[in-house]
């Protein structure tokens, strides 16, 4: 009786993992329209191609007049930022840069302080589409009267069609076991 409710719980819990991993990979690539309300600040998490391209973009169309890069290597510069990506950036434009976050769970802290010391109550929050709901799960943990606004980025790089590229599965397969764990341990 004991091996046959393992066996079935088991099951029960391979088969929910996998419909969520079916549901994750199919909202990552069906997020609705991007709304373009204006927000007090926008975050841009560093990582992923086109993000911080995408947030500059947004904020040259008046989306925001702030824009706060989270997760900068100690050593870069925003200089640095606006050389390498070929930013066309006029001074006007209030960017700071934070350079103590390594991981998701981080971008979230070091954003908070930016956030509380800047009086900052909504965000626009830009990252990579894969990357979106376990940043959500972090950012509203660590900020839960933030209003947040999600804009996802797509990549050329990410197939559509996830399934048929080894390099894109595997990037699904662990960002949707990160959210899970970052959900979970948000949860408990």
């Amino acid at each position: 009786m004991t091996k046959k409710i393992i066996l079935i719980t088991g099951t029960a819990v391979g088969l929910a993992w996998a419909i969520g991993l079916l549901l994750f990979a199919w909202k990552i690539n069906n997020f609705p329209a991007v709304s373009l309300r204006k927000t007090d600040a926008i975050i841009a998490l560093t990582g992923g191609r086109n993000r911080i391209a995408e947030a500059v973009r947004l904020l040259k169309q008046g989306l925001s007049e702030r824009l706060f890069i989270s997760g900068v290597n100690k050593d870069i510069s925003l200089q640095n930022i606006k050389t390498a990506q070929k930013l066309d950036v006029a001074e006007r434009f209030n960017i700071d840069i934070g350079h103590n976050a390594s991981n998701t769970l981080e971008n979230a802290e070091e954003t908070q302080k930016w956030v509380a010391e800047n009086h900052i109550k909504s965000i626009r929050l830009v990252t990579s589409n894969y990357h979106v709901f376990r940043s959500l799960v972090e950012f509203e943990e660590q900020n839960p009267d933030l209003e947040i606004i999600l804009h996802p980025v797509y990549s050329e790089n990410i197939e559509k069609k996830w399934w048929t590229s080894w390099q894109t599965f595997s990037l699904i397969f662990k960002e949707y076991n990160k959210f899970l764990y970052a959900y979970l341990r948000s949860r408990l």
